[in-house]
């Protein structure tokens, strides 16, 4: 059965033909301040984000998309108030639990990057589950990074490089760029070629400082809860139009 696509998704298709567009990375901010502005609670906000995501993911898998990052958590989020956090961590479960079957039926593998550690057995085997039932999926890459932060991430990297170079394993001499990228979250995937923030902030906010080095930058003051293939197509005829040098000149 041939899925009848929506006049922006086909321009999204073949806007990232034209320009090898891959991977997408996304902030997706403004979710409180989209129910502050309707006289909501927070939760409201985020629940209607969840909307929004589907939407997106829709959108850039029919698009031909191969790759798409959000930023669901940071590490600093913990720092909200308790009830924000637990309803974000619920929200997420049912979330997975809803929508397994349609993303796995779409052809979406999905991956969960971040410090998983922190978060409870019930939740990191909803992850483990999602991750192994999508693993054979050849459509779009979702990756949600969760109990993320960059600087946490590169840490790591560089522990672990630290650590092979007093096991003997590892010269320093041998160490590259790609030695940190292999030992990074995202080692298995191409570096965003776009990074779209929603609700109009001026920050990257800890988010992928390593694998952004060479990717364009596209704000919007739509929040999150509103976006939808308008403000992606939006975002991606703002890609065509960029020279992309990677420093060379």
């Amino acid at each position: 059965m041939t899925t009848m696509l929506s006049s922006q998704v086909q321009e999204i298709s073949e806007l990232v033909q034209k320009t090898n567009l891959k991977h997408i990375a996304i902030i997706m901010d403004g979710n409180r301040r989209w129910a502050k502005s309707k006289f909501l609670p927070s939760a409201a906000g985020h629940s209607q984000g969840v909307n929004a995501l589907k939407r997106t993911v829709t959108a850039a898998q029919d698009g031909g998309v191969k790759t798409l990052t959000v930023y669901a958590f940071s590490t600093e989020n913990w720092n909200r108030k308790k009830e924000e956090v637990d309803f974000l961590m619920e929200l997420l479960a049912q979330t997975i639990a809803n929508e397994l079957s349609e993303l796995f039926e779409k052809n979406v593998r999905m991956k969960f990057i971040g410090d998983l550690t922190r978060f409870s057995e019930r939740l990191r085997k909803i992850f483990d589950d999602a991750e192994e039932k999508t693993k054979n999926n050849t459509g779009l890459l979702l990756q949600i990074a969760i109990n993320y932060g960059a600087r946490d991430e590169i840490k790591n990297a560089v522990k672990q490089i630290a650590k092979e170079v007093q096991a003997g394993t590892l010269l320093p001499d041998e160490i590259t760029e790609d030695t940190i990228s292999q030992r990074l979250y995202t080692k298995d995937v191409e570096e965003p070629d776009l990074l779209i923030r929603t609700g109009g902030e001026m920050r990257i906010s800890n988010y992928l400082l390593w694998q952004i080095a060479y990717s364009e930058f596209y704000v919007t003051d739509t929040f999150w809860p509103d976006f939808g293939e308008d403000d992606l197509l939006s975002a991606i005829r703002a890609f065509a139009k960029r020279e992309r040098r990677f420093g060379k000149n």
